[in-house]
């Protein structure tokens, strides 16, 4: 993998994927959004993987796009390529992390702003270090919301309070974001990323078929009637109660013991 100011650590079945460019609070370039591209396809595909986290080096989690670099860019008038305004990366990664197999964790250390906050939003999970804070800054730059915020924002917090946060650009703090369910948990920065690897931990431990149709089923249901999410339900039932995890984990219940999932 080609991974610029992207750290990529695996610790048995959890993979740790790390923006790593401190300097600007991990401001987005091209090629990082290439890296967390390619991370998030490696470690959905590796079947040692059971749990992934994502966070940022140093203060903050994503401070967004590179404003400088952008700003270069329209002082030396240079276009983007048509496949990026196509197929562009960003969208790539999101449906990366919203379709990957396994659970996905943003375990948000410091200022995630604009694509930085989407980032956070894409993932199933979000916890918080009580100094993170979050926010929509695209209106601030002239800019329209992207990777996915107009999608996933209103589903969290609801129309309302998302076309406020989106049109003001302002930044929330942590126990904001918590009140609106932005995030699920809050930590002290210092535990932060073993709160954060824990859960992942927990997950990792679980049935992965199951896991993965649950997830499945979770994102299904939200566009879909009672009925179709009934019948999701019963045939993803039926492929995990017919799997060896399913026999394994009815076993280790009635013998009072924890049970050992393989996946199969």
């Amino acid at each position: 993998m080609n991974l610029e100011h992207i750290m990529y650590e695996q610790n048995e079945a959890v993979v740790t994927i790390t923006l790593n460019r401190p300097e600007t609070l991990n401001a987005l370039t091209p090629a990082m959004r290439e890296g967390l591209f390619e991370a998030m396809t490696c470690a959905d595909k590796d079947s040692n993987v059971r749990a992934i986290v994502i966070t940022g080096a140093g203060r903050g989690f994503c401070s967004g796009g590179d404003v400088k670099a952008m700003n270069a860019a329209n002082q030396n008038k240079q276009k983007s390529p048509i496949d990026e305004k196509i197929d562009p990366i960003r969208d790539r990664v999101v449906l990366a992390m919203r379709d990957a197999t396994k659970p996905v964790i943003a375990a948000v250390n410091g200022a995630a702003a604009g694509a930085g906050m989407n980032i956070a939003l894409a993932c199933d999970i979000r916890i918080a270090s009580t100094g993170a804070k979050f926010g929509q800054t695209f209106s601030r730059r002239g800019l329209h919301p992207d990777w996915g915020g107009t999608y996933f924002l209103p589903r969290l917090v609801g129309m309302a309070k998302a076309c406020e946060l989106i049109w003001s650009g302002k930044m929330i703090d942590s126990d904001e974001a918590l009140k609106l369910g932005i995030v699920s948990e809050l930590c002290e920065p210092e535990d932060l990323m073993n709160t954060a690897l824990e859960m992942a931990r927990v997950f990792a431990e679980g049935p992965p078929i199951a896991i993965r149709l649950a997830k499945r089923a979770l994102y299904k249901g939200m566009d879909s009637s009672l009925r179709e999410a009934l019948e999701y339900e019963t045939y993803a039932q039926g492929i995990c109660s017919t799997s060896q995890d399913a026999k394994e984990g009815i076993a280790a219940f009635v013998e009072k013991r924890p049970p050992g999932f393989t996946g199969a």
